[in-house]
């Protein structure tokens, strides 16, 4: 009995410093996905598709694009419902950090001026957002609330999650751009460029399993669950 208590206690000690890494990745990686999405904007240059759309919900609203962000993510959670999706820690996570650090870096970070700048904020806002991607997916705590739409209409329609999440981004683009939203060179690049990012990033942040077992909160496919917004 007494050896059994203390290997349990052993395992468990060794899964801890796993853990601490998992939810340093999902917190860093999403703090650091609205820090990107905020160069993004302020190059003016184009946004992510989903932030398309919220930057065109916050000038029809006057709210600011975190808390536009925030409450969409929100709804979409809401129609995880009917598509029978299950939340995990990331999810939730996910529509809080995102909005909040997205709002904090626009709050410090001023517009870019002349081209060299905007292009610079453009591209840091790529290749940082293809980071974030990484280190959020490969925490293994569930998808966000744009992916498990996605998902979900997949295994609802039996679409091709392709076809899916093109619709889906097309939509929100589109819908985004007439509400005043800001579509453009950054917007094309940035759906170009942002799944071998993300790939190359998920490998580097790739987190190996726990010894003797999974401490796992929530989990997804990370290859199936690359961040859109």
């Amino acid at each position: 009995m007494y050896q059994a208590t203390t290997t349990t206690r052993g395992h468990l000690l060794s899964r801890r410093p796993h853990l601490t890494r998992r939810l340093v990745q999902l917190y860093g990686g999403l703090a650091l996905y609205g820090a990107s999405s905020a160069l993004l904007v302020r190059s003016g240059l184009g946004l992510e598709p989903w932030n398309v759309l919220h930057q065109g919900l916050a000038e029809r609203t006057g709210l600011s694009m975190g808390l536009v962000l925030t409450v969409v993510g929100a709804a979409v959670l809401l129609l995880w419902i009917p598509l029978r999706q299950r939340p995990g820690l990331g999810t939730v996570s996910n529509v809080l950090v995102i909005g909040a650090a997205m709002d904090a870096t626009l709050a410090v970070v001023p517009d870019a001026h002349g081209p060299a700048a905007r292009i610079a904020a453009m591209a840091a806002g790529i290749v940082l957002n293809g980071a974030a991607t990484g280190l959020y997916i490969a925490a293994r705590f569930g998808p966000g609330p744009r992916d498990g739409l996605m998902t979900g209409l997949h295994l609802r329609t039996g679409l091709s999650v392709r076809l899916v999440r093109t619709a889906i981004e097309i939509t929100v683009v589109a819908t985004g751009f007439a509400l005043g939203g800001s579509a453009g060179v950054g917007t094309l690049l940035y759906a170009v460029s942002i799944g071998p990012l993300a790939q190359v990033f998920l490998r580097l942040f790739a987190v190996p399993p726990a010894p003797g077992g999974s401490t796992v909160v929530a989990t997804d496919r990370p290859r199936r669950a690359i961040l859109r917004r």
